[in-house]
Formats: C-alpha cells, sequence, structure tokens
C-alpha cells in the first residue's frame, strides 16, 4: 500500500510538494484548477489538522477568487468564459467559508493556531474596511469573542487587535466589549497558563534544534494532556478533549508523523473515548461530534506507520467491528501483505497482521448467522495464513526461525477445530505436532495452554455426556480422570530445558492431588522432589557462572587504562586554589591539628565499603503495600549482614525495585538463589549489581537530580543518584549514578569528556574504591609549594621565573581578592617531588623584590565544613581537575577578609535552617536568588543550615518571610536567626539495617570510659552534641564540648550580670530589660568575624568516616 507506484504522499511537506508540482503542470484552465482543489482535499484528510496545508488551500482557493473576480486581463490565462465560470464556483462566500473550515480544523492547535487566524481575519477587516458595513463590523466582532474564549498562545496580541478594531469601528461599545471579554476569557487564558511551560520548552529545543529533547518534551506533554479531561463538566471535557486532539494533530503532522507508538497512543485514546461515550458514561453529550471517524484514524496511521502490525490489527478490528463486509477486510489485509515495510521490525509485525486476521475469520465462522461457506473460508484461510507466517519467516531468517514463541495463530485454529468443527482429535494432533518444537517445549505457557485445552476438552465431554471420554481404569471405577491432561503436565515436567519448571512442579503436584489415584500422586510427588533438587543445583551453578562473569567483566572495564586524551582526575589544583580560601581565621592551629588527628583515626577505624561488588538488584517486587523497604531486608536478611537499601516503585504502579547492599561479595552470590522465588503473588529477578554505578563529577554546580538523569536520559533507566555529604568539604562537587543494568552504565561510560554548558568537561567513570589513589594530585604527591609575603606587584610569570631554576614549573597560581589584587600567597607546582623539596631548600627565607618569601610544602586540608560565597564567586567550586572545554579552570578565588563588619550586616542576615547536608551553596543560591540579592551566602552543613546576607535589611526582612516554610528537596526549610542555627545538631542520617544510634552518656565516668574504649569497641560514633559547660573558660575538648567555640558568641555582654552558656547575659534582678538593656546587648554579642561555632567534631558513623576518606575526590565510599 505505502510502497505502489500511486501511493499517496505522507507527511505535509510530501503533500504540499505534490500539490505544488501538480498546480505548475494542470492549473492552465478552469478544470485543471479545479483538479487542484482536489488534490487540497485529500491533502487535508489524510494530514488532519495540518496548518501548513490548510493555509495553502485557502491562500489558493482565494487567489482563484481574486482572478475569477477581476474584470482586467491578466497573465493566468483564463478565458472571459471561464471567469465566468470561477466566479459561480470561486465565490466570495465560498473562500470565506473556506477559511472558516481550515479555523475550526486547526483552532485548538495552541501554538500556531493563530498563523491562520491571523490571515483571515485580516481578508475580513480588509473586506471590511471597502464596505463599513453594520453588518460587518458584527460579523468581526464575533469573531473575535470566538477567538479570544479559545486559549491560543498570542492572546495579548488578538487582544489587542480587537480593541484596536473597536477603537476605530464601535468606540461607543469599547468599554463594555472589553470588559465582557475579558471576564468571558479569563478560563481561556487559565487553560493556556497551566500549559505554558511545556510550550516553553518545546519552543526552546525546537529554536536549538534538539530534535530529542522536542520528542521527549512533546510525549511528556502528551500524556499529561491525556489526563486533563477526566472528571470533568460536560463544557470542561469537551474543550479538553478538543485541545488534546489539536496537541496530537501537531505532534502527528509534525515530529511524529512517522512515529507508530505515538500513532497508537491517539488510537487507544480515541478507543476509549468512545468506550466512555457507548456507556453513557461521558459528560459531553456532543462528543461524538467532536471526535474524528475511528476508522478514518486508523487508516490515516498505517498509511503513516505500514511497518506496524499493531495498527493494521487494530484497522482490521475496528472494519470488523464498523461492520465493514468480508472483501473490504480482504483488501485491507492484503494492503498490508502488499507493503514491504510490514517486517521491518522482524516478524512481530507480520504475526500481529495476521493473528487479527484469523481472529476475524474465526468470530465470522463460529457466528451462529454463519453460512457454510463462511466455515469453509474460516478453515481454509486459518491454515493458509499458517503456511504464508511460515514462508515469510523462513524467507526473513532461513532456517533459524522456528515459530511464533506465543503461538497465536496455532491456538486460533485449535479452538476453530475444537469448537466449530468438533475434531477434537485433530486439534490434539495439532498441539503434539506443537510440543515437537523446541520454542515452544521449552515454554512454560505453552504447556499450560496445552493442559488448560486438556481440561476444557473433559468438562465439556463430560458435561455433555456425564462420561469422561477418558477410559476408566480398575483403579478408578467410581469417577473419572482427567489423564491426558495428566499426561501433558507429565511430559511438561520431564522436560528440563523448560523455562519455569518450579511452577510446572506446582501445577502436576496439585492437578495429581484434585483428579488422581493415591499412586499417581506419589510417583508426581516422587518425580518433583527429585526435579526440584535438580533445578535448584543447577540453578546455583548458573547465578554462580553469571556473577564471575559479570564480575570479571566489570574488573576488565575498571582496569583498563584510559584512552588518549581522556581526562584523568587530578586533586592538584583545586586543592591550592581553595587553600586560603578554606582558612578560617578563628580557627588555631593547634585545635586544626587535633581536629585533623582525630579524622584520620576515625578514617583508620572505618571499614572499607566496596558497594560496587557487594550489591544486589530485586526487580518485580509486588508494588506497595504488598512490598516495602522492610519486607525486602526480612526476605534477604537470612543471606548475609544488609548494609543499605534503596526502595522504589516504579511508575507503572505494578511493580517496585529495590537494591540492596551486602557486607562481601559471597553473601551477593547466596542472595542470588533467591533469583526466580516468589515474594508474595509475584516471581521476583534477583541479578548483581557489578558494573552499575558510575563516579561522575564536573558538572554544572547548579545540577540536581533531575539534571544529572536528563544528562544520561539516552543510556538507560537510572535507578539513583547518590550524594555526598559535605560535613566533611563543603567543596566537594561528585555523585555516583547507578543504573539499572551494565548495558546503561557502558553507555553512560561514552559521555565522559562531554562537555556541558560550554564549559564544565564531564567525568563519567566505572565507580571503583582501589582508585582513590589514581584521583591524588600534586599536594598528594609533593609536587606544590606554598610562598607567603609574595609582593603585591609581582605577577604569576615573575613567581615562575623565580622557580624555574629548581626544575620544570608546572603552575602557578596567585591568590587574589574579589577587586583583582594580590593577596601576597602563591602556589606553585613542578613536575616531581624532588623538584619542589629543592625550592623549598633554596626559596625558604630568600629576599625577593625586597621581601621576604616564607616558602613550604602544601599540606592537604580534608575538613572543609563552611562554604562561603560572595556575590562574584563562582559557587561550588569544581571536583580536582575538572577543567571547561578550553583546559582553564572555572573557578574564581575570593577574599574572605574583604566583609562588610559585623555591626552593619547584622540587620541583613539571617539563618535558613533544614537544608540536606548532601545541597552545595550553588543549589542554595538558586532558591534564595529570586528572593533578593545576596551578598555573601556561608554553607553550613554540619549544622544543616545556610547563613545569609543581603544587600539592604529591607530585602533581608522580606525574604525571611518568603523563605519560611518553603518547601525544599522534599524538606519544609525554616528561617531564624545565626545562634539558632548554631544550636543545630545537623543531618543525621543512619542505615538502621547497619548501625544504631549510640546513647549520650550522662556521668563523666561514663563520657570518660566511653572516649577510652571508641577506637575499639564501638562502631562509628553517631553525631553527638558539644555545648560549653557553665563556668569553663577557653576551648575543652573530649565527649561533650565543641571543637570550636565562636569568641563573640561567648563574650560577655556589658551587663554587670553573671553569664549564660550561650554568652547572653542573664536578666538583671531588678526586673525586665529595657530597650536600652536589649539595644547594648545586641550591638555588643555580634560576632567580628566569621568564625565556626560549636562545630560537632564527630561526625554521622559510616557517612563521616567514609566522606572523610574521599579527602573531596571521591573514591566510591562515600555515604
Amino acid at each position: 500500500m505505502a510502497n505502489s507506484p500511486h501511493a499517496p504522499p505522507v507527511g505535509e511537506d510530501a503533500w504540499l510538494a505534490l500539490v505544488e508540482e501538480e498546480s505548475r503542470i494542470k492549473a492552465r484552465d478552469i478544470s485543471g484548477r479545479i483538479d487542484v482543489l482536489e488534490r487540497y482535499k485529500q491533502a487535508v484528510n489524510a494530514e488532519y489538522g495540518g496548518i501548513r496545508i490548510w493555509i495553502a488551500y485557502c491562500e489558493y482557493f482565494w487567489s482563484l477568487y481574486l482572478d475569477c473576480s477581476s474584470y482586467t486581463t491578466n497573465s493566468h490565462g483564463l478565458s472571459h468564459e471561464e471567469k465566468l465560470v470561477g466566479r459561480e464556483v470561486f465565490s466570495l462566500d465560498a473562500a470565506l467559508s473556506l477559511w472558516q473550515q481550515g479555523y475550526e480544523a486547526t483552532r485548538y492547535r495552541l501554538n500556531d493556531s493563530h498563523e491562520l487566524w491571523n490571515r483571515w481575519v485580516a481578508l475580513e477587516m480588509e473586506l471590511l474596511s471597502r464596505t463599513r458595513t453594520n453588518q460587518g463590523v458584527q460579523r468581526i466582532t464575533h469573531l473575535f469573542k470566538n477567538r479570544l474564549q479559545t486559549p491560543h498562545r498570542t492572546w495579548d496580541e488578538t487582544s489587542q487587535m480587537f480593541s484596536t478594531f473597536l477603537s476605530e469601528y464601535n468606540k461607543a461599545e469599547y468599554e463594555t466589549t472589553m470588559l465582557e471579554i475579558t471576564s468571558n476569557s479569563t478560563d481561556a487564558r487559565k487553560i493556556w497558563d497551566e500549559r505554558e511551560t511545556y510550550e516553553i520548552k518545546l519552543g526552546r529545543a525546537r529554536a536549538e534544534g534538539h530534535l530529542e529533547e522536542e520528542k521527549a518534551v512533546m510525549v511528556e506533554y502528551l500524556d499529561w494532556e491525556m489526563r486533563q479531561n477526566r472528571n470533568k463538566d460536560a463544557y470542561q471535557q469537551a474543550l479538553l478533549v478538543e485541545i488534546c486532539l489539536g496537541l496530537y494533530s501537531r505532534a502527528l503532522t509534525g515530529i511524529f508523523s512517522r512515529e507508530d507508538s505515538v500513532w497508537t497512543d491517539y488510537v487507544v485514546w480515541l478507543s476509549s473515548l468512545y468506550t466512555v461515550l457507548s456507556s453513557g458514561r461521558a459528560q459531553a453529550s456532543d462528543l461524538a461530534r467532536i471526535l474524528p471517524n475511528l476508522l478514518d484514524t486508523l487508516q490515516r496511521a498505517v498509511s503513516h506507520c505500514p511497518w506496524s502490525g499493531t495498527l493494521w490489527a487494530r484497522y482490521i478490528l475496528g472494519a470488523e467491528e464498523a461492520g465493514l463486509s468480508y472483501d473490504n477486510l480482504e483488501r485491507i489485509k492484503h494492503a498490508a501483505t502488499a507493503s514491504s515495510q510490514l517486517d521491518r521490525d522482524g516478524m512481530a509485525g507480520v504475526i500481529d497482521l495476521y493473528a487479527a486476521w484469523c481472529g476475524f475469520l474465526k468470530r465470522r465462522a463460529m457466528n451462529p448467522n454463519a453460512t457454510d461457506e463462511d466455515a469453509d473460508v474460516a478453515e481454509i484461510g486459518l491454515s493458509a495464513a499458517l503456511e504464508d507466517v511460515q514462508v515469510w519467516g523462513k524467507r526473513l531468517y532461513g532456517n533459524e526461525y522456528k515459530g511464533d514463541p506465543n503461538f497465536r495463530l496455532e491456538r486460533i485454529l485449535t479452538q476453530y477445530l475444537t469448537e466449530k468443527k468438533a475434531t477434537v482429535d485433530a486439534a490434539r494432533n495439532y498441539w503434539n505436532q506443537l510440543s515437537k518444537n523446541d520454542i515452544h517445549a521449552d515454554s512454560y505457557n505453552f504447556w499450560l495452554a496445552f493442559y488448560m485445552w486438556e481440561m476444557s476438552v473433559f468438562s465439556t465431554h463430560k458435561g455433555r455426556s456425564g462420561r469422561s471420554p477418558t477410559p476408566a481404569s480398575l483403579a478408578s471405577r467410581n469417577f473419572r480422570i482427567p489423564s491426558l491432561a495428566t499426561n501433558v503436565l507429565a511430559r511438561a515436567v520431564q522436560r528440563r530445558s523448560i523455562d519455569w519448571p518450579e511452577k510446572v512442579m506446582e501445577i502436576y503436584v496439585q492437578h495429581c492431588n484434585d483428579y488422581e489415584t493415591p499412586d499417581v500422586v506419589r510417583r508426581a510427588n516422587d518425580t518433583v522432589h527429585k526435579g526440584l533438587k535438580m533445578v535448584n543445583k543447577r540453578r546455583q551453578q548458573e547465578q554462580a557462572a553469571a556473577y564471575t562473569a559479570q564480575i570479571a567483566q566489570y574488573q576488565e572495564q575498571t582496569q583498563a587504562p584510559p584512552a588518549t586524551g581522556e581526562v584523568v582526575q587530578d586533586a592538584d589544583d583545586t586543592s591550592s586554589r581553595k587553600r586560603n580560601r578554606d582558612d578560617d581565621p578563628g580557627e588555631t592551629p593547634e585545635s586544626s591539628s587535633k581536629r585533623i588527628k582525630q579524622e584520620t583515626e576515625a578514617e583508620e577505624q572505618r571499614v572499607k565499603r566496596d558497594r560496587e561488588n557487594t550489591s544486589i538488584y530485586v526487580s518485580n517486587l509486588p508494588p506497595p503495600p504488598e512490598s516495602n523497604q522492610t519486607k525486602v531486608r526480612q526476605y534477604f536478611r537470612d543471606y548475609g549482614h544488609i548494609r543499605n537499601i534503596i526502595y522504589k516503585p516504579q511508575r507503572d504502579g505494578k511493580t517496585a525495585v529495590a537494591m540492596i547492599e551486602f557486607d562481601a561479595p559471597d553473601q551477593v552470590q547466596s542472595a542470588l538463589l533467591r533469583n526466580g522465588k516468589y515474594f508474595g503473588p509475584q516471581q521476583i529477578e534477583v541479578t548483581p549489581a557489578a558494573g552499575t554505578t558510575l563516579y561522575v563529577t564536573n558538572y554544572p554546580p547548579h545540577a540536581d537530580e533531575a539534571y544529572i538523569c536528563d544528562i544520561f536520559k539516552d543510556c538507560g533507566e537510572v535507578f539513583s543518584v547518590r550524594w555526598p555529604s559535605l560535613k566533611v568539604d563543603t567543596h566537594r562537587r561528585f555523585c555516583y549514578v547507578s543504573f539499572r543494568d551494565a548495558e546503561g552504565a557502558r553507555k553512560a561510560t561514552k559521555l565522559d569528556g562531554k562537555v556541558l554548558e560550554k564549559k564544565y568537561k564531564l567525568v563519567a567513570k566505572y565507580s571503583n574504591p582501589d582508585n582513590k589513589k589514581q584521583r591524588e594530585g600534586a599536594v598528594e604527591e609533593g609536587r606544590e609549594v606554598h610562598v607567603t609575603n609574595v609582593p603585591q606587584e609581582a605577577k604569576e610569570a615573575d613567581v615562575k621565573a623565580l622557580f624555574d631554576k629548581y626544575g620544570t614549573v608546572e603552575r602557578v597560581r596567585i591568590l587574589t581578592n574579589q577587586y583583582g589584587k594580590s593577596r601576597g600567597t602563591a602556589f606553585v607546582v613542578l613536575a616531581t617531588k624532588e623538584e619542589a623539596d629543592l625550592a623549598v631548600s633554596g626559596l625558604d627565607k630568600a629576599n625577593f623584590e625586597n621581601h621576604i618569601l616564607k616558602v613550604e610544602k602544601s599540606v592537604p586540608k580534608k575538613y572543609k565544613p563552611v562554604s562561603k560565597a560572595g556575590p562574584s564567586m563562582s559557587p561550588s567550586p569544581g571536583p580536582s581537575g575538572s577543567k571547561d572545554e578550553h583546559g582553564e579552570h572555572p573557578v574564581l578565588d575570593y577574599d574572605h577578609d574583604a566583609k562588610p563588619k559585623q555591626g552593619q550586616s547584622a540587620s541583613r542576615t539571617f539563618a535558613l535552617i533544614g537544608i540536606p547536608d548532601t545541597v552545595n551553596d550553588a543549589r542554595v543560591r538558586a532558591l534564595v536568588a529570586p528572593h533578593g540579592q545576596l551578598a555573601k551566602l556561608t554553607l553550613r552543613p554540619d549544622h544543616g543550615g545556610a547563613i545569609l546576607e543581603f544587600t539592604d535589611a529591607a530585602t533581608a526582612g522580606k525574604a525571611q518571610l518568603s523563605l519560611d516554610g518553603i518547601d525544599f528537596e522534599g524538606r519544609k526549610l525554616k528561617t531564624g536567626s545565626v545562634s539558632a542555627l548554631f544550636h543545630e545538631k545537623g543531618e543525621t542520617t543512619i542505615d538502621r539495617v547497619d548501625v544504631k544510634h549510640v546513647a549520650t552518656a550522662s556521668s563523666a565516668s561514663v563520657k570518660n570510659k566511653s572516649k577510652a574504649t571508641s577506637a575499639t569497641l564501638m562502631p562509628p560514633p553517631s553525631t553527638i552534641v558539644r555545648r560549653p559547660v557553665l563556668g569553663s573558660k577557653g576551648q575543652k575538648r573530649g565527649l561533650g564540648f565543641g571543637g570550636v567555640i565562636n569568641k563573640e558568641l561567648k563574650a560577655e555582654a556589658p551587663s554587670s550580670g553573671p553569664t549564660t552558656n550561650g554568652g547572653e547575659a542573664a536578666v538583671p534582678a531588678g526586673g525586665k530589660k529595657s530597650n536600652a538593656d536589649f539595644r547594648a546587648l545586641l550591638l555588643n554579642s555580634r560576632p567580628k568575624k566569621d568564625t565556626e561555632a560549636q562545630r560537632s567534631t564527630a561526625e554521622t558513623g559510616d557517612k563521616a568516616g567514609e566522606n572523610t576518606s574521599t579527602n573531596g575526590n571521591g573514591d566510591g565510599n562515600d555515604n
């Protein structure tokens, strides 16, 4: 059909090209031009709602009207007689009526229907300008009112046009009419506003030439639109159905004109609406007028997608339902088989078509009013269809074609032979022939269908005669037994290569218990017992082999050397560039060294986790509440110690998937034995998760989970995105992306090196904890030198020249403040550690331009609990070694010494509390930016919040009110004072199946004992709130005390009374404080520097230990 020499074109472009060609050849006289109009009619019927075809059609008809109505001679070749005929055929009324038809056909194409309407109303107004009649004014006013009550993209422009029209033609009614229009068009504007987000996304993708993105948005848009007409009143339902039809018109005459899946969705949606209409459940009584004819829609569908057997099958079914004759259905079937594209996607489309055809033949023959001829046609047609499919498969695949695994045509034939012809033996022979084919004999579904057929025959014959067709044995004289059905199951059980032996055995035993004699039941139990032992043994061998193969493949992939040109993450640059930024002026060297020592000890105690090789996927779980995280844990707890479970219901609502992490790989092998077992009513699938997780970094700072999923949307299904905690380093920017299968992860690694937003070079590699050492850079290798007291006028080239004599200088970086002036500090990276040592010994305390330099080796800093960002900073610096597409580092330096005094900033500063510790400052800034201009943002993940400083107090006040109670990342945030933030404990995430909370000691002796034994007896400690003790002086260490106390927070107020732990003056004995007291307290209790207050040095158990070990680079072991 689609490939015949005279097949009609497909798509608007093809139709327009054909009409243009015929217009050039034929349109030389009046009859030729009428032929062109007939072709236009075919085009608008074939491309339902095609805006460009309708515009071309109306424009062409209008040109014919103008040619024929003109009394002057023209060059179009029309004689005077032809003009006279043309004035009758191409009249003004006919032309305007055609414009009206085009508008109605494209009215609900919200995005582009204005293109036709604007042209039409311009012609109407041009005619009115010549006549200026009241009838013409009323007509155009009616057109505008109708248009403004229709949702469309250019509503404001249409309203402006109407306003201009009224000002010129009906000024007296201007105000009344415009008020009426504004009131009546509220629903139309609301409908457009609800869809504007999708329209903007579509327009942006189209403008940027991203076809795949445009398709994805359109599919999402269609799915959303189809759900909108449910549970609406009659008017709303009809309107929303028309809007959905308009959207499908745009899709199916545009980017999806050849997409069979979208055509199928459209046909199913229309079919569902017809079902609602026929059942009387439709709210809109005129729904039948709105909906296009289903059979015409199917005809258009198969002409656009002639390879889709599903659409051809629906076309045949629709024709049968519409009562078309046998000859018409046969023509449809022949048109499908004549198309060389039917087998484009293999034999699936061919079998779908023939299954629909055979179903029609069977139903026609089994109709009570069927004639003998109908039965003969069915018998011949069914056999011929089976032969045709077999020949087609052999021609396509040769001897490799084994038939339809679902034996659809064969089942139709056996049903026909059994019920219509009553030739049970012939049908049974056919079943037996099928059982000799391995593709059927190895299928549980085949044996179940065969068994059910035998049982139906048994029941039918027993009901008719009271006797079973099976001869009675001596042991069963008193009752009849379906021995043939038993024999079918016995044959299935003996089949070692069957795909679901457990289920077959279960049915076999149940059947024997229900129908057979005790000796047969005993033998069946014996057979099943032996068979299950063999099956379990085979399953274990298969699982072990599969797991070993997957682990080997994964290790081969992760151990493969990087290809030439690949960027391997390096830790040198970011560490050097952020060294001074992360120094806290309120932190003493002693406290810093103690904290680093404590973290190093905690890191040594941490048990290394290897998620990639100790995790499994469990799919096809029943949906909640039949399954949940707790039930899954209980189901698998006997196979090993479960560290973590991620449980996610699927979008279809029918199944759920879980990712389970065990302690060791051998526990994974044990858990794989659950593959194929039943969890409630469903058979689950258990597969290893090795090779499915990627380490991803150097994406934009503002990226969230949706952004990451969008990057990998074409690779496969992303199961989870795991972010690291920022408590130990706020400059971390990496995550772990787990795919549903290893193939998706493999495809995702191909995006390694992709440039995002013209700036960030993405890193996407297999996650492997053993790769940590590969990610260390110049600081860890001892190649970076820290230089202070550098002259302000010195340039990087001057410093490089100074160090060149000691070796190869790879990079020099002078830190600058926000105004671009040197801070007198530089970091120099040399090629080797030996060269760096030589430079330190030669240049330390050397004179450089009258400045005595201090030169020392850079020391790695791991603990970065605070992130500060000013207005000119690039927030959330990239991971180590991250570069833009030009190889440059996109992160700016920032001088934290250049900050306003606390007295100036207090009124415009507040804290945002409740932020997850995995959210970086860039995402917080994006959340806050719409509420006012920020002067500075300080992220405090150790306290679960951020300190926000705005440019003025008024903006800060409004922002605090707006942000209080806002939803963010599934959390409800709150605002408060900075001191309130420092009283927050921060987020504590503990895996309930792995680590339990450690009870806080209540006495000093218990504290000391806990401290002494924590290194050996306790798992990684949970978060402990450390507060200063009443009357204490200086900084305290150990259980119950904070690491660094903000000096200003503990400073005494001017009052002479005693102070509390919070540093606030106690209430005077004389009574309440006065306003002057509060003012003095406020002005004197503000901190002068941004220092850390009440830091919890003992981080959250497993998370703290793991996050510390990554050094901000990630090693596959973060939490």
